[in-house]
């Protein structure tokens, strides 16, 4: 496949930088494709033991608490205010004051996040009580949910350590360590789920255990990559450091602006708490979604976000902008089709992954609805990654919070507005939209901030994807008519036939790009070809 096509929408520099994000993005991706996998295990292991049961239930609301947490204070607004600080000391400075900087956010982190964390345990009744108003009428069951908050409460503190060293190898280049490091946190839950349940009155508490235990995992793995680089934290509590007041001052108010799916999904837990099954529907409903999300869109804005920063140290704005419409195009690539196949398989999938054990046929039916709510906005949860990493490498942090609290605005309102006609499936429907209202609003202002941001490119990659879509719509359409998915068994036929629907989308979505000669699909080919040089 030639790749004059690719490399003449890509200027020299910024088209050695989308080399160098690509390779990035696809260790990340396949680093979490693995952790994704054990994520469907485990839940897959919590759907057969526990179903849609009120303990169920519990456990989601309960770990909806230190998660959502974990997004504000952690993999969230600390990535993103800590790696453009630090990328700029690693630019400009000495490596010693990179160290003393990293050193200083790690004590100052670990000294805040802990008094978080005592108050947290504390305060999990009240916590649960604001979150979970449907469960105020069966004390036992609210009593368990603040009882596995108080449990899961110290996972906040790990990971939160754990996204100081991932923004620290990330910004050095070094991303295999932090992207296998979740595989981790699922083999301790597995594990946890497995042998340690069998031993509690209530099983559901050893997987509460396994969060913390895996939390815990997943910042140790990345500390011989930190001591291997000279980066290993040491004790230097200076909360008064500029570097760590400027990563405060840009954390702040991005508290809301890259959290904003995740206040969402916060707000639609409080309300699926009216519905029994709700939670679990809703969380199970995520967690597909969260998969090609992951996989894709998360890994290509944890690769961009560095380069983002070192154009933007350097004043180079014409490469900013470059870097940015790249990212959206291939973003749009791989996640229109990756919609388009969660919606029209939505059922099939969460039958044969979850619909097993105490996991019943309504349920599945359920959860497939949340699918197709929380799918229509696939697009716009993967786009807002990269522009609110475009805002960030700039060290504007007001914009995207300003911009996420109209979207959690707009939520609340469509939450109360759609749940009585919809149920909790209009809960997942107000957060696809919310994010449409984010996404848009921070594209419509980093346009005017960039002065543009290739958007021809952008608006013929995305109706090339649209029609190379075409074969996966009559695949996936096809299969998910067959009858064979209402009904129990048939496990090996059953993968067989979403592996050859899944297969064949995939192939023929490719093979459509070909034929529109996209430079997207030749750029990925170049990269393809460098590293399996034998197969060409």
């Amino acid at each position: 496949m030639p790749e004059s096509t690719a490399e003449s929408s890509i200027p020299a520099q910024p088209r050695d930088d989308s080399h160098s994000v690509m390779k990035a993005a696809g260790l990340i991706g396949a680093a979490t494709f693995s952790s994704r996998i054990l994520g469907f295990i485990r839940d897959m292991v919590l759907a057969r033991l526990f179903g849609a049961t009120p303990a169920a239930d519990a456990f989601f609301v309960a770990y909806r608490i230190p998660n959502l947490l974990r997004e504000l204070f952690a993999e969230g607004s600390m990535s993103s205010a800590f790696i453009p600080v630090f990328t700029e000391y690693q630019t400009l400075r000495s490596k010693h004051d990179t160290w003393e900087l990293a050193s200083a956010v790690f004590t100052t982190l670990l000294t805040v996040v802990t008094g978080i964390t005592v108050l947290g345990i504390i305060a999990a009744p009240a916590l649960v009580w604001l979150l979970a108003p449907g469960f105020h009428g069966d004390p036992a069951k609210l009593h368990m949910t603040a009882f596995l908050a108080r449990i899961m409460f110290p996972y906040l503190l790990f990971i939160s350590l754990a996204a100081v060293a991932m923004g620290i190898l990330n910004s050095m280049r070094a991303f295999a360590a932090p992207a296998f490091s979740p595989v981790f946190f699922n083999i301790v839950i597995i594990g946890c789920a497995f042998f340690l349940a069998p031993a509690f009155t209530e099983p559901i508490l050893a997987v509460a255990v396994g969060v913390v235990a895996g939390g815990a995992a997943q910042f140790a793995m990345q500390l011989p990559g930190l001591k291997k680089r000279g980066m290993l934290f040491g004790w230097r509590f200076q909360p008064t450091h500029p570097g760590v007041r400027r990563v405060g001052t840009l954390m702040i108010p991005s508290l809301l602006g890259l959290s904003v799916t995740q206040v969402n999904i916060t707000v639609s837990t409080i309300l699926a708490s009216y519905f029994s099954g709700g939670p679990t529907y809703l969380f199970y409903g995520m967690r597909l979604i969260q998969f090609p999300l992951g996989i894709f869109g998360v890994a290509l804005a944890t690769a961009i976000l560095p380069t983002l920063s070192a154009q933007a140290a350097r004043g180079a704005l014409d490469e900013l902008r470059g870097t940015v419409g790249f990212g959206l195009r291939m973003i749009l690539f791989i996640i229109l089709p990756a919609m388009l196949g969660l919606i029209l398989l939505r059922q099939p999938l969460v039958h044969l992954f979850f619909e097993h054990g105490s996991f019943t046929h309504e349920d599945t039916v359920a959860t497939a609805g949340a699918v197709l709510c929380y799918a229509v906005g696939l697009w716009a949860f993967a786009g807002v990654r990269i522009i609110v990493s475009a805002f960030y490498s700039l060290q504007d942090t007001r914009t995207p919070a300003i911009s996420a609290v109209v979207a959690v605005v707009a939520n609340i309102g469509l939450s109360l507005a759609l749940m009585t006609p919809l149920g909790f499936s209009g809960l997942a429907l107000s957060t696809a939209l919310a994010g449409m209202v984010n996404g848009i609003i921070l594209i419509s202002v980093l346009n005017q901030r960039l002065g543009g941001v290739e958007w021809g490119l952008v608006g013929r990659s995305m109706l090339r994807s649209a029609c190379a879509c075409i074969p996966l719509t009559i695949v996936c359409t096809w299969i998910a008519d067959f009858p064979i998915w209402t009904s129990p068994g048939e496990w090996t036929l059953k993968s067989g036939l979403l592996s050859v629907a899944i297969g064949s989308s995939v192939a023929g979505y490719v093979g459509m790009q070909a034929l529109l000669k996209s430079d997207e699909l030749s750029l990925l080919w170049g990269i393809v070809r460098k590293k399996l040089p034998r197969i060409v």
